[in-house]
């Protein structure tokens, strides 16, 4: 299936995944509506083909404005074919450094808000009969990585609802449901991250660094959405074999993660409480 003609909102479309599966979308000839927060980056990628965009800038958290950017988004075309919920933001934090407001504030970006919007475009994806609805997860939903107890919850939270989301619409309505897991994407997600008080990390991971270019994942993910996949995998080396490893072997897995954390509490030990770790080869 093309997404020629199909109207796509994407959220987080300002850099990294979200701009680089604007791009990619904009490319096959959809109508494209570009949420995020740098209204400037919006509008510099909304410039490849303005007449088959919308720029609708937005913070992900900010609730009372959301039902009149609904409005807004679907009086563009008169419908949404597809809703990409990528905006995030991650986490480099042991749980003994972590503060309750930097969970706080992960369950709100990474959780509450896709699902806000979710439920908002929800009732007029039923009364059109039709539509996709995707989330963008992480490897880090499906298994428990250390350095990310926040990111974690709030990235298997988000594969819940939308499993049972599906469960609800998806034979019931026609709406398709497709939960989208990257493993390591080159971004800035690392830098960007969370630490235990609240401050981005300010810093990438070479795991980051040496990830997936964000081109390659933007094509799995729209050959995935193309072909009505349910969960689009997108991951190589050892993040994808610890994701394989949970399903058909768990305890190995725990093990696994279990003498990573070890380390990184030997890293805790070494620098001091609060420090700023430096995660080795940790998953996503």
């Amino acid at each position: 299936m093309s997404f020629a003609s199909r109207v796509v909102w994407i959220t987080g479309a300002s850099s990294g995944i979200g701009e680089a599966l604007a791009r990619a979308m904009l490319a096959q000839g959809a109508e494209v509506i570009l949420s995020g927060r740098r209204a400037n980056a919006l509008q510099a990628l909304a410039a490849v083909a303005p007449e088959r965009t919308l720029v609708l800038p937005f913070e992900t958290t900010d609730y009372d404005r959301l039902p009149a950017l609904v409005e807004q988004a679907w009086g563009w075309r008169g419908r949404i074919d597809l809703l990409i919920n990528n905006a995030g933001i991650s986490q480099r934090s042991l749980a003994l450094d972590t503060s309750l407001q930097v969970y706080r504030q992960l369950m709100e970006v990474d959780y509450l808000a896709p699902v806000a919007l979710t439920q908002l475009l929800l009732p007029r994806l039923v009364e059109q009969g039709s539509g996709q609805l995707a989330v963008v997860s992480s490897v880090a939903g499906k298994l428990g990585a250390p350095l990310r107890t926040g990111y974690c919850g709030a990235k298997h939270a988000v594969v819940g609802y939308f499993e049972a989301l599906r469960a609800e619409v998806e034979q019931a309505y026609g709406i398709g449901v497709s939960v989208i897991i990257p493993g390591s994407v080159r971004t800035a997600i690392a830098a960007n991250a969370l630490e235990g008080g609240g401050n981005a990390r300010g810093r990438s991971d070479a795991n980051i660094d040496n990830g997936i270019d964000p081109d390659d994942a933007a094509r799995t993910i729209i050959e995935g959405l193309s072909a009505g996949k349910h969960d689009i995998v997108v991951a190589e080396g050892m993040e994808l074999m610890a994701l394989q490893m949970r399903a058909s072997d768990p305890e190995r897995t725990f093990a696994f993660t279990a003498a990573e954390g070890a380390k990184l509490a030997q890293q805790r030990a070494e620098l001091g409480a609060g420090a700023s770790i430096d995660p080795n080869a940790v998953n996503r």
